[in-house]
């Protein structure tokens, strides 16, 4: 190819190119000027609620493009959920109503809204949240007044060397130490010992006489102390003392014969299990050490003792067992440590066996309680060998309409474990005296707002433990991954 030839191909190759480059940015878009915003300025569901009358507004984040309302009844119409919004002149939102399905098991949904003026449109995501309720205790947080053992705590309670301490009761108030240890039988105020402070309230013993021991049980209920001696045998007295005034002389309310009594066993004062209701009427059981025999005894006004009845002592109850009663229901909760949890009737009527390997079976003064909407079984193991420890555990058995049912869908559970557990570490010894018991502390509505478990064990000690209800905290998260951020709205925010 000539020379001249080359000049003329790059000449004609370069007008092609400055053609091209000239029609490209002849072609090139133009930002054109328009009044059709589309802003969302506010936002609220107007048909809300069972009723569909229920007003809600919206938090609108303009930065992420979302809404979110606080949370939403459950039985609301969420496939015909109208908005009402005020927007840039002239934009509406792109549907009259909008769908909103949940999902089993689902407790939020977003969905798109668009906002549309002309031929412009913005997206905002739009998360809707069930007000699901909360129910139960939040054992994940706990505040703990130890005097027991465990090294994390207080050191353990001093009267309980030497087994001298084998009874003890609580009641919200107070706590009851049935004590032969030097000082005597007191109370302990709650208040002073979440501050640490174990001032005793001593009990006047005046006419405190007769038995093997002058005192080895109670039970504190409403403000009302009982104590129980031990007889030793049915020559000996069965005697039941109480106090309302710490300073007064008790009350003896029961000074039984136990030979006048037709079927009676033997020795009774080593449990001791009461059962009243918020006008003091009801039972007090007393299972004989020889576990053949259990003598009830009607409670009325909390003070008057009367009707003693021998039941039957169903086997391996042991000469600590207990027979709780389940709210003011008729079931009670009858065990031992070497026995199952029992349901049974006033009478000792078994109606219920929970199998032996459910729960460990040294479980001991075994109780079903309620708190805030669930229901938990509690008890705490006596160490009766060396290998035993003595530990609170705390079980959920809040699925089943009755106490029977409760417990037969927790014992076909696959993962029987307790949601709580707390050591008082020992030690193993001849007589495994444990307690446990259990208070509500309610709001200024009435509501349940705490729960209080107590137990306590021969030469362990006692603790108290307060758990808050559960409550709602930060339950929704939404992310935006083009901003690579996160919001974070709560209940008390939305």
């Amino acid at each position: 190819m000539k020379l001249e030839n080359i000049s003329k191909y790059w000449l004609v190759s370069a007008c092609t190119m400055i053609l091209f480059i000239m029609g490209c940015t002849k072609d090139f878009p133009q930002n054109v000027d328009s009044s059709a915003e589309v802003i969302l300025q506010s936002i609220k569901i107007v048909n809300a609620g069972e009723n569909g009358n229920t007003v809600i507004e919206g938090t609108i984040d303009e930065n992420l493009k979302t809404v979110a309302f606080p949370r939403i009844d459950t039985l609301t119409d969420f496939s015909n959920i109208k908005f009402e919004a005020t927007m840039s002149n002239g934009a509406k939102l792109d549907q009259q109503s909008y769908n909103f399905p949940f999902g089993e098991g689902a407790s939020s949904n977003t969905s798109i809204v668009k906002v549309i003026n002309n031929k412009r449109f913005r997206e905002y995501r739009v998360t809707l949240r069930l007000n699901i309720p909360v129910f139960g205790a939040d054992f994940g947080k706990r505040e703990i007044f130890d005097y027991t053992n465990n090294e994390l705590g207080n050191p353990v309670y001093p009267t309980f060397v030497s087994l001298s301490t084998r009874g003890s009761g609580f009641d919200g108030e107070h706590v009851l130490i049935v004590t032969r240890a030097a000082g005597g039988s007191h109370l302990l105020k709650v208040s002073d010992l979440r501050n640490n402070n174990i001032t005793p309230i001593t009990l006047n013993q005046t006419g405190v006489a007769g038995g093997t021991y002058l005192v080895n049980v109670g039970a504190q209920v409403n403000g009302h102390t009982y104590i129980a001696n031990l007889s030793g045998g049915q020559v000996s007295p069965f005697k039941i003392y109480h106090w309302t005034d710490p300073a007064a002389a008790p009350e003896i309310i029961a000074n039984l014969n136990i030979a006048a009594i037709p079927g009676a066993g033997n020795r009774h004062g080593d449990n001791m299990s009461v059962n009243l209701d918020a006008n003091g009427n009801g039972f007090m059981y007393f299972g004989d050490n020889a576990v053949s025999k259990i003598l009830r005894l009607k409670v009325t006004d909390y003070t008057t003792i009367s009707d003693p009845t021998v039941l039957p002592n169903a086997a391996a109850s042991t000469f600590v067992m207990s027979f709780n009663q389940v709210g003011n229901t008729s079931d009670y909760i009858y065990t031992g440590y070497d026995a199952p949890i029992r349901v049974a009737n006033e009478s000792a009527g078994i109606t219920y066996t929970l199998s032996s390997t459910a729960v460990p079976i040294r479980g001991s003064d075994a109780r079903v309680i309620q708190f805030n909407g669930e229901r938990y079984l509690i008890m705490t193991t006596a160490a009766r060998t060396g290998s035993d420890p003595v530990v609170l555990y705390v079980y959920d058995i809040t699925r089943g309409s009755s106490t029977v049912e409760a417990l037969t869908l927790f014992n076909e559970r696959a993962d029987k474990s307790a949601i709580y557990e707390y050591s008082l570490l020992g030690p193993a010894n001849t007589a495994p005296s444990t307690q446990t018991g259990w208070f509500v502390t309610k709001d200024e509505e009435g509501n349940d707002s705490k729960l209080t478990l107590y137990t306590a064990s021969a030469d362990a000690g006692f603790v108290l433990i307060d758990f808050p209800k559960k409550n709602k905290l930060i339950r929704s998260i939404i992310n935006h991954d083009c901003l690579n951020s996160t919001k974070y709205f709560t209940d008390e925010t939305i």
